[in-house]
């Protein structure tokens, strides 16, 4: 979601208060491991706003609606990027609370199921969204991870229900399909400045990433985290959302903000290891 590579420095510590503030709430019935976190490093991009150290060559990840042209030779369906290791059986389930008090439970599964795409073996990554108990979004995430680590979006089947019922498919795309381009999720190797595009569906799905920061920390229910991956998603569909996500090594995403065209936050409750 990236349209301008802007960074607001007032927003970027709204955000870490929300991260440090409102994780530690979150936390203090005792579920979470470790101790509270430490002030943001002087060079941070929290401290600071603006991203630390500098970006790769132009054209080394993909960006807008540029067409890429992937050799399935190159792609596996085993996915072991360290911020975000995709082992089939592993679940993450998440909390999220918008700025009406609305609370949703998101539950994440890694399937031992693969889909071929644009001839890549991708890994079907199950998405629920519920409220009060009811399925109110169910998605099949598409991914697959390049020779050089990249974890790539092929696409997703998504269904939202209103009242137990079908109400739209809307963001629905398949790489290959329909002008549909991939794009990557996670960078292989993320550094601050880095910008890519996380995928391609004219007018249905057109979002972006930029890598902020490696030294961020926070504290959700699961657990105290530092040296997290901070990202800024954007979308040029909805030009007011700006969404800050944080990865953990070894884990996965522990904590979506959005900070910008509402408001919401999505902590990490519950992971369970697959792979056993």
């Amino acid at each position: 979601m990236s349209r301008r590579n802007r960074h607001h420095r007032p927003l970027i510590a709204s955000v870490l208060a929300v991260v440090v503030v409102g994780g530690m709430a979150a936390c203090s019935d005792g579920s979470s491991s470790g101790t509270g976190p430490p002030e943001a490093p002087a060079g941070s991009a929290a401290a600071t706003g603006t991203p630390t150290g500098s970006a790769p060559a132009a054209g080394a990840l993909p960006q807008g609606s540029e067409p890429v042209q992937l050799d399935p030779a190159t792609f596996t369906s085993e996915i072991d990027n360290p911020y975000w290791p995709m082992v089939p059986g592993t679940t993450w389930v998440y909390a999220e609370t918008d700025a009406d008090g609305t609370k949703l439970r998101t539950e994440v599964t890694v399937t031992d199921k693969t889909k071929t795409i644009a001839g890549i073996e991708a890994r079907v990554v199950h998405d629920v969204v519920s409220e009060d108990g009811e399925v109110v979004e169910d998605t099949f995430d598409w991914y697959a991870q390049d020779a050089a680590g990249n974890i790539w979006y092929l696409g997703e089947d998504t269904k939202e229900f209103q009242d137990g019922k079908l109400e739209t498919t809307a963001g629905s795309w398949e790489a290959g399909v329909d002008g549909a381009q991939p794009g990557v999720i996670l960078p292989a190797q993320p550094q601050p400045g880095i910008t890519y595009r996380q995928e391609y569906y004219q007018g249905e799905a057109e979002d972006q990433g930029a890598v902020l920061s490696l030294q961020e920390f926070a504290k959700v229910p699961f657990g105290s985290f530092h040296d997290l991956l901070m990202t800024r998603d954007t979308t040029s569909l909805e030009p007011d959302v700006v969404e800050y996500k944080f990865y953990a090594k070894d884990v996965g995403p522990i904590l979506t903000v959005q900070a910008s065209g509402g408001f919401s936050r999505e902590v990490l409750v519950k992971r369970t290891e697959g792979g056993g």
